[in-house]
C-alpha cells in the first residue's frame, strides 16, 4: 500500500485482508515549508519525561519526598516543574489535616518522617498562604549534556536563596444581605432618575 503526502485531507480506500478501510490522509508536508499547518499538542496535561508511567511516577514520588525532607533539591528544569505541581498538592493535603488527606499523602510520599513533617511543620508554616509553596530558580547548564538545571525549594524557610513575598491579604468579606434589604439599599442609593420634559 502506497500513501503519498497530500496538501489537503482526503479520504482514500485501501484493501487489506479482504476488508476496505477508509484512511484520512492529512497534510504530511514539512511544517517549516507551510506555515499554515498547525501543530496540536493534545493530551499533554503533564510531562512524560521520556520514561514509562511506572518509572516516571516512582521517580517523582522520590523527588517530592526528598524535597519535603531537605526543602531544596537541584534537578533538571522539566522535572522541577513536575515536582513543583505535585509538592504543592502534598502541602495542600497537609494543610487539610484530615484522615483522608493523610491516607492520600501516605500513598504518595515515601517515609513516615516525610509524612510527619508534611502534616506538622509545613502545614503550620503555610497556614496563611493560599498556594505557591515552592519556588523554581534556574541555576546553570550542566556540563555533561547541556541540560538546564534548577533549584526547587520551599519558600519561607531558613537559608532560602531568595526572600519570598509576604502572603497576599485576604479580601474583606462584606456581610451578605438578604434580597429584601439589598433591593431597598439599591433603590435608596441609586442615582436619581431624570425626568423627561415634553
Amino acid at each position: 500500500m502506497e500513501i503519498s503526502c497530500l496538501w489537503e485531507s482526503e479520504p482514500c480506500e485501501c484493501k487489506k485482508a479482504g476488508r476496505v478501510f477508509t484512511l484520512f490522509i492529512c497534510r504530511a508536508q514539512s511544517f517549516s515549508l507551510n506555515p499554515s499547518l498547525s501543530v496540536y499538542l493534545h493530551m499533554t496535561k503533564f510531562r512524560k519525561l521520556g520514561r514509562p508511567t511506572g518509572h516516571r511516577m516512582s521517580m517523582l514520588r522520590t523527588m517530592v519526598s526528598q524535597l519535603v525532607k531537605h526543602e531544596r533539591i537541584e534537578t533538571k528544569v522539566a522535572k522541577a516543574k513536575e515536582v513543583r505541581r505535585l509538592a504543592d498538592n502534598m502541602v495542600q493535603l497537609g494543610k487539610e489535616g484530615t484522615l483522608s488527606a493523610a491516607r492520600q499523602a501516605a500513598a504518595f510520599v515515601r517515609g513516615d518522617d516525610v509524612l510527619h513533617k508534611l502534616f506538622t511543620e509545613l502545614a503550620f508554616r503555610y497556614k496563611d498562604r493560599a498556594g505557591g509553596y515552592t519556588r523554581l530558580l534556574r541555576t546553570r547548564i550542566r556540563v555533561g549534556d547541556a541540560a538546564p538545571m534548577a533549584y526547587i525549594e520551599f519558600i519561607d524557610r531558613e537559608n532560602e536563596l531568595r526572600q519570598s513575598k509576604p502572603p497576599a491579604p485576604q479580601p474583606l468579606q462584606r456581610p451578605s444581605l438578604d434580597p429584601w434589604t439589598r433591593s431597598r439599599l439599591c433603590r435608596q442609593f441609586a442615582p436619581p432618575k431624570e425626568e423627561k420634559n415634553s
